[in-house]
């Protein structure tokens, strides 16, 4: 595969070349510096399944997999920085990686606005709420959305959905395609679907994913406590997401969803690089994530 890849590039003009940069580097690119396709296959059973991902772990990581010396992790750490640039960029070459970014609409034009567009590609989105808020109906329209032409708010892709609580329905897939005009069944063909039955299922279905995931838009749903705490006896328990820091720190974007009235939901954008804190209403209906009506 990477040898019919590298004859395609050398077809291709250098225009083309330069904008192929920009996007992540299937790891079996480290063949070509000289890495054995063996210890290549490893790191890809370690989950490093880009050059990228590679090029950004901790050396004492590379270390620890199986089978791979620390001769051969200098090796491949030398191939990896001359594949991925690991010091200063311009902001212009950094602006120009974040026009190629595409926007997944939601369903609702209220939340688009928000999230200046939609759930963003080459990005973690982390959604959190309490029971029936809407994460599992906004992700069932994620799955149907990314589907959609660009020039509709779609990423002309697929989805894949790791379901931890069985929670996944086909139907609501077919009900929301119809309202997108999509074919049913092309639809259901296109969403890969497991489901995870612990944390290490989850782990390793997740390693399976990594290895077909490239510039993707990685959305995750997350439970909330209630937080009871000296400040509850006057005000009442305060919600939290699960996982603390951790979660926080390793998602870009964090959504957090409250019931409305009725079927009405509220969208609130708690923290992200590139959005201003703000809140939307939409609603939940058969064809999924829609604007609220007044």
């Amino acid at each position: 595969m990477a040898h019919q890849q590298q004859r395609q590039q050398q077809k291709q003009p250098q225009a083309e070349l330069d904008e192929m940069q920009h996007g992540p580097f299937p790891v079996e690119q480290l063949q070509e510096s000289g890495i054995a396709a063996l210890d290549v296959k490893k790191l890809k059973d370690a989950g490093l399944c880009t050059v990228e991902s590679v090029a950004y772990s901790p050396r004492k990581e590379l270390l620890q997999i199986k089978g791979i010396s620390e001769a051969k992790v200098d090796k491949i750490i030398e191939a990896a920085s001359k594949l991925v640039p690991l010091g200063f960029t311009s902001a212009s070459q950094l602006h120009a990686q974040r026009l190629e970014i595409i926007q997944i609409t939601s369903g609702s034009r209220e939340l688009d606005k928000i999230l200046e567009g939609g759930i963003e590609t080459g990005s973690i989105t982390e959604i959190y709420g309490e029971f029936r808020s809407g994460k599992t109906q906004l992700c069932h329209t994620l799955c149907v959305t990314c589907q959609l032409p660009l020039d509709q708010g779609g990423g002309e892709g697929k989805a894949m959905y790791i379901d931890a609580e069985g929670t996944f329905r086909p139907q609501r897939l077919l009900q929301i395609a119809d309202r997108f005009g999509l074919n049913g069944a092309d639809v259901l063909e296109n969403v890969a679907y497991a489901r995870a039955y612990n944390t290490d299922h989850q782990s390793r279905l997740l390693l399976e994913a990594a290895s077909m995931m490239f510039g993707v838009a990685v959305v995750i749903t997350n439970q909330v406590v209630a937080q009871v705490d000296g400040s509850a006896i006057f005000a009442g328990p305060q919600i939290k997401p699960i996982g603390g820091n951790i979660m926080a720190h390793a998602s870009t974007t964090r959504l957090a969803l409250r019931k409305g009235r009725g079927e009405e939901r509220i969208c609130k954008v708690i923290s992200s690089p590139c959005l201003a804190e703000a809140e939307a209403r939409f609603q939940i209906s058969a064809e999924g994530v829609t604007d609220a009506k007044d």
